[in-house]
């Protein structure tokens, strides 16, 4: 899945688990761009079997793990950076 950002406007893990819900997500990596969003990163931290990794952090180890893979526009722009 490709979403525009991953960004929050407080750390609230009640909205952020919401919206992975509507999505579909119970098990999964999401990779944003060269830096994290702090709000985004702390909400995630509460919600089990989902984790957040920056584009230069992302592995095969990880994006294996999980069962669906959600990068933002801008990960997907480091990472074909980063494979060529």
């Amino acid at each position: 899945i490709i979403i525009d950002d991953a960004t929050l406007s407080s750390p609230k893990t009640a909205e952020l688990r919401a919206t992975l819900e509507k999505m579909g997500i119970n098990n999964g990596l999401i990779v944003g761009g060269a830096a994290l969003d702090e709000n985004f990163a702390k909400a995630a931290r509460n919600i089990p079997n989902l984790d957040v990794l920056p584009s230069q952090g992302a592995n095969v180890y990880d994006i294996l793990k999980r069962h669906t893979l959600v990068l933002t526009k801008q990960a997907v722009t480091d990472l074909e950076a980063r494979l060529k």
